[in-house]
């Protein structure tokens, strides 16, 4: 049984005639192929990222599990469509917290055409891309039984400031009401989302010594997406933070070149995230 994601916070959406992604009732997420060559490309890097013995296993763990393509019925009714099949990254969790970044301070890729390249540098210099390497995309919140998700329109979100990003990473481990912008959220829970061992931070740290050596890609336009259940926090379980690659319609070859420009904007995040570590109250 196919059905539109409950959880999904950027990128196309499905509904009211929109192409856009599904997910089934198996963990599997299927992702319709981009027009022209975005779509070929994103096939082709799933392919060769599966199976590049230079890729070392612990790294893999940060990219969605790939299962091949499938022809399905696109959710816009034009017919069949050709689809990635991904793992669904949040189909095991309840009520998830999300927060989708979109990593570099340029997310055009040298190849693009002058049209695409202006599009996007339009938006890096209107968002907080260009002079903070990342900038948010997407955002879910739960707060609780009573107040459900807090989840800022596309707009809304693309018109964040410094400051508002600083207060959305704080508001995504804070137990008060994300909604009430009157409280200053309490970052009770960075301790236990960002910090620690198996953290957020831990594995941005791993990600990051990765892409200091690695020069096989180069990821243009590409998110982390971080993820935990703050209803397990509540039952006293473990909420299992978890960061996730996604998007690579735009990797292209590294061709024996360290990417600065997602190594720049990931150590960016790194030091926002590290500050709400060690100074929460702030």
């Amino acid at each position: 049984m196919f059905k539109v994601p409950d959880h999904q916070v950027a990128g196309h959406m499905a509904g009211a005639g929109a192409l856009g992604p599904l997910v089934d009732d198996s963990g599997h997420f299927y992702k319709p192929l981009q027009s022209g060559e975005r779509g070929t490309h994103e096939v082709a890097f799933y392919t060769s990222f599966s199976t590049d013995t230079r890729v070392p296993d612990q790294i893999r763990k940060f990219f969605p599990a790939f299962h091949g393509t499938r022809d399905l019925e696109a959710s816009d009714g034009s017919g069949m469509h050709p689809h990635l099949v991904l793992e669904d990254i949040v189909s095991s969790r309840i009520n998830p917290s999300i927060l989708d970044i979109k990593i570099g301070s340029s997310t055009w890729y040298p190849e693009a055409s002058e049209a695409y390249i202006s599009k996007c540098l339009e938006k890096d210099r209107e968002t907080c891309s260009l002079t903070l390497g990342f900038r948010i995309s997407g955002l879910q919140f739960y707060g609780s039984k009573e107040t459900g998700f807090w989840k800022p329109d596309r707009k809304s979100v693309n018109s964040f400031t410094h400051d508002d990003v600083r207060s959305a990473l704080r508001k995504f481990v804070s137990s008060n009401s994300p909604t009430n912008s009157d409280i200053e959220p309490d970052c009770s829970y960075a301790s236990i989302i960002y910090g620690g061992p198996d953290g957020i931070l831990a594995q941005l740290l791993e990600l990051k010594s990765w892409f200091e050596d690695q020069t096989i890609f180069h990821f243009y336009s590409c998110s982390v997406m971080m993820v935990y259940d703050k209803e397990s926090i509540l039952k006293g379980e473990n909420p299992n933070p978890q960061i996730k690659l996604v998007d690579f319609a735009h990797v292209t070859e590294g061709k024996g070149v360290i990417d600065h420009n997602f190594l720049g904007g990931l150590c960016s995040l790194i030091k926002f995230i590290s500050d709400v570590v060690t100074d929460p109250n702030k």
